[in-house]
Order: C-alpha cells, then sequence, then structure tokens
C-alpha cells in the first residue's frame, strides 16, 4: 500500500502518487471506459487515493467517468478538478474564472462527479480579466459551505500566489514539473516551501520521452495533443531522445523501468511533491506506482540532476497559443 503525504500547511493529505485521469477521455489516444474504470479501481486497491480531473476533459466526459467510476467508493478518494475556462459547444472558448461563474461550474462538477463535495478545487488557468483575489475569495466561500474542502491554483506564477495565498490558503500548485521539465525550480519552488504550498507535478514522465515511449509529432493520429506539441517536432526530438536516454541508464542499474526513476526523482526531491501521472491502463498504473519503492541513492540524485539540467531539452513545452494561458 501506498504511504500518504502532506499537500501544503491546511492539513490535505493524499497517497504519495496520484492519477491523472484526463487521458481517459481525450487527448492521448482512443478512450477505453471499461479499461479506464478498472483502473481506477485497482488504483485504490493498490493505496491510491488522489484523483485528478477537470471540467474541460472531454469537456466535461471525465468527470462523469469519474463519477461512475467511483460510485460507492467515494470515501476512500480525495478528488481533484479544476473550473477556469468557458465551454461553449463542447469547446474552450476562452477564460472565465468570474465569481457566479465559478459557482456555476463548482455545481455541474458535483453533478457529474456524484459528490456532495470537491476535495481540492484548482482554478485551471489564471484568467487575466479577473482579480486572482475574487477568485480566491469565492472559492473560500465555497469551503465555508462545505462544497470544497481546499483550495488550488494551476500554472499560476508567482505574484498571483502570493496574492491569492493572503485571501484564502493555498495548499497545492499544480504545474509540469519533471526531470525533463525544471522551470520551476529557480523561483516557484522556493516560493512554494516559503509559503507552505504543496506541488502537484502533471506530466512527471515528460510526456513520454522518459519513458523512451515518444514518438515523433506525425506519428500520433489527429487529434492527439502530441501532434502539436514542439518538442516531438523535427530536430528537436531527436535532440530530446538522446538527452533521455541517460535516464534509461541509470534504470537498468537499478532493476526499475525509466518510468519509475522518473518518480522516485520526484518524490526523492521534497516531502511534499506529488505527482499525478495520468495513464488509463492497469499495467502502467502498477508500473507507476512501483516507483514509491524505489530508492535512489544521493549520487544518483545527482548524476539524474546534471544529465537534464533546465535547459537541456529541446524545444518549448507548449506551441506559442498555449503557452499564452501559462502565467509566468
Amino acid at each position: 500500500m501506498l504511504s500518504t503525504r502532506k499537500l501544503g500547511g491546511q492539513g490535505l493529505e493524499v497517497s504519495v502518487l496520484g492519477l491523472g485521469c484526463m487521458g481517459m477521455s481525450q487527448s492521448y489516444g482512443v478512450p477505453d471506459e471499461r479499461e479506464s474504470v478498472a483502473t481506477v479501481h485497482r488504483a485504490i486497491e493498490l493505496g491510491c487515493t488522489f484523483f485528478d480531473t477537470a471540467e474541460v476533459y472531454g469537456p466535461f466526459l471525465n468527470e462523469e467517468l469519474l463519477g461512475r467510476a467511483l460510485r460507492g467508493r467515494r470515501g476512500q478518494v480525495i478528488l481533484a478538478t479544476k473550473f477556469g475556462f468557458r465551454i461553449e459547444d463542447g469547446k474552450m472558448t476562452g477564460t472565465d474564472s468570474r465569481p457566479p461563474h465559478i459557482r456555476e461550474a463548482v455545481e455541474a462538477s458535483l453533478r457529474r462527479l456524484g459528490t456532495g463535495y470537491i476535495d481540492l478545487l484548482y482554478q485551471h488557468r489564471v484568467d487575466r480579466d479577473v482579480p486572482i483575489e475574487e477568485v480566491a475569495g469565492t472559492v473560500g466561500d465555497l469551503v465555508r459551505a462545505g462544497k470544497v474542502r481546499y483550495f488550488g491554483l494551476s500554472e499560476a506564477g508567482e505574484n498571483t500566489i502570493r496574492r491569492a495565498h493572503a485571501v484564502h490558503p493555498v495548499s497545492a500548485l499544480q504545474s509540469e514539473y519533471s526531470l525533463w521539465e525544471r522551470n520551476l525550480e529557480a523561483h516557484l519552488i522556493p516560493l512554494l516551501r516559503e509559503l507552505d504550498i504543496g506541488l502537484v507535478p502533471f506530466a512527471p514522465l515528460g510526456r513520454g520521452f522518459l519513458t523512451g515511449t515518444a514518438q515523433r509529432a506525425e506519428d500520433y493520429p489527429e487529434g492527439d495533443f502530441r501532434r502539436e506539441d514542439p518538442r516531438f517536432q523535427g530536430a528537436n526530438f531527436d535532440a530530446n531522445m538522446r538527452a533521455a536516454g541517460r535516464v534509461r541508464e541509470v534504470a537498468a542499474r537499478h532493476g526499475a523501468t525509466p518510468a519509475q526513476i522518473a518518480l522516485a526523482w520526484l518524490l526523492h526531491k521534497d516531502k511534499d511533491i506529488v505527482p499525478i501521472p495520468g495513464t488509463k491502463r492497469r499495467r502502467y498504473l502498477e508500473e507507476n506506482l512501483a516507483a514509491a519503492a524505489v530508492t535512489l541513492s544521493v549520487d544518483d540524485m545527482q548524476e539524474l540532476d546534471a544529465t537534464l539540467t533546465p535547459g537541456t531539452v529541446a524545444g518549448p513545452r507548449y506551441n506559442t497559443e498555449r503557452m499564452l494561458s501559462v502565467d509566468r
């Protein structure tokens, strides 16, 4: 069974590894609901209590799937979901974190998830048209009403985090962070430690590069997120596959998979980091959760740190349009 960790200073306790559920409904290959539900159930059996979704995944389909999968099991898990986009005719058409919209989004998420409360509610992306103080205040009202337990931010920058935290305590920041993508280390991670805010890294396996399973952008089917990712394209892809090869060398020495080494590196970085590797298949889930038992020495950590230093990876992590949504 997995051990647990505290996320932030407000008392939120979750399994040391969570499960990112987005890919069960969109972005990566063809959905398979039966296997996805079996994966959720297997995660619970193995002690994984932390499940991550969002209204925009699908849109709406992922919350509905998770609601069905957790029927009769709600008390065993910590549910995280997100608000912050305007969704029209099944498509995102911009950000919307106006207080009335937040309240509407939360009520809809509660219905889809089949629950009376959300454990961790994130603002999915910072809305530049709505002061973060209004957002934090609205979530605080929802906490006092018993509909939300803890407040989180996703891809937020330093100033936003400070301002939000001053109004209502932020328990967790969700952002891309891995041995592969280390953009948080210079400024954001020190801030999180200062304010006692936990870190929930998404894409902790480098979108497949750290596991050696990445393919060129054009080899993915239409609609797959990775077709638009600059790091999967052209010369970037070749350079990135070479860089990731060193992780496989460390994995071979430990009798572990590259995915397990990548996750173990995150778990060894700090006690309040809880990665949420995404999968929709039981075999990958079991492999990922086994990373909690991998022990890396100081020398291992130094070798990995030196192999993929910040700035090593070729290409931006999003295309230009998507990067505009990141609050940096």
